[in-house]
């Protein structure tokens, strides 16, 4: 069975992820990592070896501009699509992590915090959120449920 090697920070910038929460280790939570690390440097084979075949993506849950039927990205080809509309066009992320909630008895977490988007033009926002992670036995995402407010994040829109 194929497992992941720990999240690494040396792996990404200093400032892209910074992580004020629990950091024992836990299968959810080293996926979460990986994946904000491989988003962080715009890589996105990188973060499609983190999702498991048939995963599913939900980033904003329910119906949004980027999942108008509000049923989630699904599968390698789904994410890839989401990743094209909603990751690609930003020039720098930051992801910044204030709580993460690990079962040690599942593989789920929760993490609680921000991530703060930058464009080419220097126009940025913020977005409050709380994700949720599901892993398989392999250390591999099969759910991920971002929970966040896109009306609110539009209000912190900062033009350049």
């Amino acid at each position: 069975m194929f497992q992941f090697p720990p999240y690494d920070p040396a792996m990404i910038t200093s400032d892209a992820i910074t992580w004020n929460a629990p950091d024992d280790p836990h299968p959810a939570r080293a996926a979460s990592q990986r994946s904000y690390s491989a988003v962080a440097k715009g890589d996105l084979e990188e973060w499609l070896t983190v999702y498991a075949d048939d995963c599913v993506l939900e980033d904003p849950v329910g119906r949004s501009m980027f999942d108008p039927e509000g049923t989630g990205h699904r599968g390698h080809a789904g994410i890839a699509a989401f990743w094209e509309k909603a990751i690609a066009p930003v020039a720098r992320f930051a992801f910044e992590i204030d709580d993460s909630f690990a079962n040690p008895e599942s593989n789920t977490c929760a993490n609680v915090g921000r991530i703060r988007t930058w464009f080419a033009d220097g126009s940025h926002t913020v977005t409050e959120l709380v994700m949720v992670y599901v892993v398989g036995d392999d250390g591999r995402v099969r759910s991920m449920k971002a929970f966040w407010e896109p009306e609110r994040t539009m209000a912190s829109f900062t033009s350049a």
